[in-house]
């Protein structure tokens, strides 16, 4: 299955996908793989954007509720779910890993080292994001190449071995500009987090507002080293 799935994506990327427009990719994914197009979205302007695109498409969305998500982002959930009427799937971290890690090493032991940080990402977010890929060989992304050194080199069709899955990034070349012309242009909801001078929004705790002249993703684990900042949802080869 898996070398099948890999020709397949060959196949996909000589289709220069990148000279056709996100409807015309969408449609071929569809066709490709008919209910096996998923969509994450964490409610940030990126993936407020996709969906507005994939809403008429049939495509599944899911979100990952860490249980440590500011209350903004969850008014964006609910605004979200009233102006487009879609099914949005949530998935939880599992009680019985996240549990004994609490007891052991407390709430905010992310704070301690990076090895806890990197474990309560995983117990959160990673394997909760494996158990909504599972049966997918489509994942849609709101990556965006401005976000990250580590992303200037992606392109929008990237085979993810880790998780055996095509990823397609509809937006990755979009300028902040483009995105934010997109979302007030067709009144889309989003969290005002972003205006507040919050880039990349994730769990609480682990969030803040970017200043000026910092990097984007300056806002994300700032006592970490940079190097170190990625929860392991993508991983780049």
């Amino acid at each position: 299955m898996e070398n099948k799935l890999k020709e397949t994506f060959q196949k996909l990327q000589s289709n220069h996908i990148e000279n056709k427009s996100i409807e015309e990719v969408l449609e071929i994914l569809i066709q490709t793989f008919p209910d096996e197009v998923c969509f994450s979205t964490s409610f940030s302007f990126e993936d407020q954007v996709i969906t507005d695109y994939v809403k008429n498409s049939g495509i599944k969305i899911f979100t990952l509720d860490t249980g440590r998500l500011f209350e903004d982002t969850y008014n964006t959930w609910n605004l979200t779910k009233s102006k487009y009427k879609l099914p949005i799937r949530a998935y939880y971290p599992d009680p019985a890993e996240l549990e004994p890690f609490i007891q052991e090493k407390g709430p905010d032991s992310f704070y301690t080292s990076v090895e806890n940080r990197k474990t309560c990402c995983d117990i959160r977010k990673v394997h909760p994001l494996k158990r909504a890929l599972k049966g997918n060989k489509i994942w849609i992304t709101g990556l965006r190449a401005e976000h990250s050194v580590a992303r200037e080199n992606l392109t929008q069709l990237e085979w993810d071995e880790s998780n055996q899955i095509i990823k397609y990034h509809p937006i990755l070349f979009w300028t902040t500009e483009q995105v934010r012309d997109y979302i007030r242009k067709n009144n889309i909801p989003y969290n005002i987090l972003h205006d507040r001078g919050f880039v990349s929004i994730g769990c609480a705790p682990c969030t803040r507002a970017v200043q000026p002249g910092e990097d984007f993703r300056a806002g994300r684990w700032w006592w970490e080293d940079a190097s170190k900042k990625e929860c392991g949802l993508h991983v780049h080869k």
